[in-house]
C-alpha cells in the first residue's frame, strides 16, 4: 500500500494537471456514480489527506478516492497513449484541454459534497505530511493503548496518517524493538523521538520518484540520537555507511534472509496483522511471532 509521502506526490501530480481547468471529460466508472457528469466544472484543487486523495470540484464537489493495494492515478498528454492497466481496470477518467487523469483499479472512488468530506476522512489522525501535524495528539492516540502492539500501532491512521508497511519496519528497527513489542513498554523517551523521527523522514522522501523511498541515507543527522546507534560491536562507526544499492536504501523492509546493515544477522520475515514484516533479530529487542 503506497504511503503518505507517495499518495502527495500524486496528489501534486493531479493538481498540477487539473486544478484551475475546466473539465471536458469526466467519466467515473463505478455503479453508484456512473451517470454523474462532471463537464463544464473547474477543478479547484487536489490535496492528500493521510493516504486519501481528494479532487475538489467547482460547486461544492469533491470526488474522493483512495489508492490501497494497486490503485494509480496516471497523467497523460493529449497524443500520448494511456498506460497503467488494460481498459477494464480503469475506474475514473478527469480531462481537460491539456491532460487527462486516469485511475486505475480505484477500489474507494466516490463523489462527496465537499462539506461531507469529513464522511471519508473525519476518523484520521493527524497527517504526518499536513498542516494539520500534531505530534503531541499522535502521541496521545499511540499512548491510548499501551498494549497493542507498536507495529499495529503505527499503521493505523486513527493514531497518525501517513505510515504504510515500509515505515513501520523501518521505524522499529530505528527504535531498535520488534514491531510486536507493546507500545507502553518502549524504554522512555523513545516514543516521542520515533514520531518526530516519522515526520522528518516522511517529509525528506516526500519529493524523492516514487518507490525509491531511502531511510538508511536520512540517518547521517544528530536528530536521530538515540534511535538509530549502532551496536557496541562496531568499529566506531556511529551510524551504518550509505548503501550502494538500490535495494540497501532500507535497512530492513524487502531484505528477508540478508544480511543486516547494522550488525550482519539475517533479517527474518513474518505476517503482522496480515502485512509481510521485516525485522533484525540481532538489532531488535522484543516478542517475535
Amino acid at each position: 500500500m503506497p504511503e503518505g509521502d507517495t499518495v502527495l506526490q500524486t496528489a501534486t501530480r493531479l493538481h498540477a494537471a487539473l486544478a484551475g481547468q475546466v473539465l471536458t471529460r469526466s467519466d467515473l466508472r463505478v455503479p453508484r456514480f456512473a451517470t454523474a457528469d462532471l463537464t463544464g466544472r473547474t477543478v479547484l484543487d487536489v490535496t492528500a489527506r493521510g493516504k486519501h486523495l481528494l479532487t475538489r470540484i467547482e460547486g461544492g464537489l469533491t470526488l474522493h478516492s483512495h489508492l490501497r493495494m494497486d490503485g494509480a492515478w496516471r497523467v497523460f498528454s493529449p497524443d500520448e497513449r494511456w498506460r497503467g492497466g488494460p481498459g477494464h481496470q480503469i475506474r475514473a477518467i478527469l480531462g481537460n484541454t491539456e491532460h487527462t487523469a486516469v485511475g486505475y483499479r480505484l477500489p474507494v472512488l466516490e463523489l462527496l459534497r465537499t462539506d461531507q468530506e469529513d464522511r471519508a476522512v473525519g476518523h484520521l489522525g493527524p497527517d504526518l505530511l499536513g498542516p494539520d501535524w500534531d505530534p503531541g495528539l499522535a502521541l496521545d492516540r499511540l499512548l491510548a493503548a499501551p498494549d497493542r502492539p507498536l507495529g499495529e500501532a503505527l499503521l493505523d491512521q486513527r493514531n497518525l496518517a501517513g505510515i504504510g508497511n515500509v515505515y513501520k519496519c523501518e521505524l522499529c528497527f530505528l527504535a531498535r524493538v520488534t514491531p510486536w513489542l507493546p507500545v507502553g513498554a518502549l524504554p522512555d523517551g523513545v516514543l516521542p523521538r520515533l514520531v518526530a523521527l516519522a515526520e522528518r523522514l516522511l517529509h525528506a522522501n516526500r519529493d524523492r520518484p516514487t518507490r525509491t523511498t531511502t531511510i538508511t541515507s536520512e540517518l547521517r543527522t544528530p536528530t536521530n540520537r538515540g534511535l538509530a546507534r549502532s551496536p557496541a560491536r562496531d568499529t566506531g562507526h556511529p551510524r551504518p555507511r550509505p548503501p550502494h544499492r538500490v535495494q540497501e536504501r532500507l535497512f530492513v523492509y524487502g531484505r528477508a534472509r540478508r544480511p543486516c546493515l547494522r550488525c550482519g544477522t539475517p533479517i527474518r520475515l513474518a505476517d503482522q496483522d496480515d502485512r509481510p514484516t521485516y525485522w533484525c533479530p540481532g538489532c531488535q529487542s522484543g516478542p517475535t511471532p
